[in-house]
């Protein structure tokens, strides 16, 4: 990933999004490392917890890495985007926030989202920027979302991890224990980022999967998925017959 400084260069529509550099994303203090057990715990914790809630209107917070390595990325996520909604369309209802890191210390989100035409407008309007990742920020923001709009899921989609592993998984328990799952949608084959992308899927009852470089299809198949949850649960999830839904509920137990 490229981390030439460049100063942050903000979309048309800036009064569509927020920044999320607030008191919450403050550093954690010294947190021992994860061990097995740490994980195993809080999963059961998560599980205990009462069921997804049948009937109310889905929301979904849809993070992106729009690091200057994920161009290829954003540009096809861009595309697919529609498919969520359209896969949201014959379950229920599903409202998205997109949130993305990039440059120096930026970190956006925007408001609620109903329709995949405004997403695409917004999305559109950003280009991606060197810098290093935030991914602890997008998860201080989905605990903080939890609380005020009821989300059911996180959906993040990139391809490396630079940040302190025991302070992500310390911000993914707390997600756990609110019955948020984490989708965590790895491009290539990082293996630090796999690590750490595959306990915070575990935190939180989420997935952890891989998908090859540039890869549509694979990627479209995955952000349906995650909509389908979203918007109507594990019974959606396993009426959703694609391979994608079925990697995603084997590890959702």
């Amino acid at each position: 990933m490229s981390r030439d400084p460049v100063p942050p260069k903000y979309p048309a529509d800036l009064s569509a999004f927020r920044s999320t550099q607030s008191g919450e994303n403050a550093p954690l203090p010294d947190i021992k490392p994860s061990t097995a057990s740490d994980i195993a715990a809080f999963v059961a914790r998560a599980r205990a917890m009462s069921p997804f809630a049948a009937g109310s209107r889905g929301r979904l917070l849809f993070a992106l890495d729009a690091t200057m390595s994920r161009q290829p990325t954003w540009d096809m996520a861009c595309a697919l985007q529609a498919d969520m909604f359209r896969e949201a369309a014959g379950i229920g209802s599903l409202d998205i926030r997109l949130i993305y890191y990039r440059g120096i210390d930026e970190c956006r989100s925007s408001s609620w989202i109903s329709d995949s035409a405004k997403l695409a407008r917004l999305m559109g309007a950003i280009d991606c920027r060197s810098g290093e990742t935030q991914i602890g920020k997008i998860l201080s923001h989905a605990r903080s979302e939890a609380v005020a709009s009821g989300i059911k899921a996180v959906v993040f989609v990139g391809d490396a991890m630079e940040e302190s592993g025991d302070d992500l998984c310390a911000r993914a328990g707390e997600l756990g224990l609110l019955k948020i799952p984490v989708f965590m949608f790895q491009e290539g084959h990082d293996a630090i980022a796999e690590q750490v992308f595959r306990d915070i899927a575990r935190l939180t009852g989420g997935a952890w999967c891989r998908f090859d470089p540039g890869a549509a299809a694979q990627l479209r198949e995955l952000l349906r998925a995650a909509a389908a949850y979203a918007a109507g649960g594990r019974e959606a999830l396993q009426r959703l017959s694609t391979t994608s839904a079925t990697q995603l509920l084997g590890q959702m137990k």
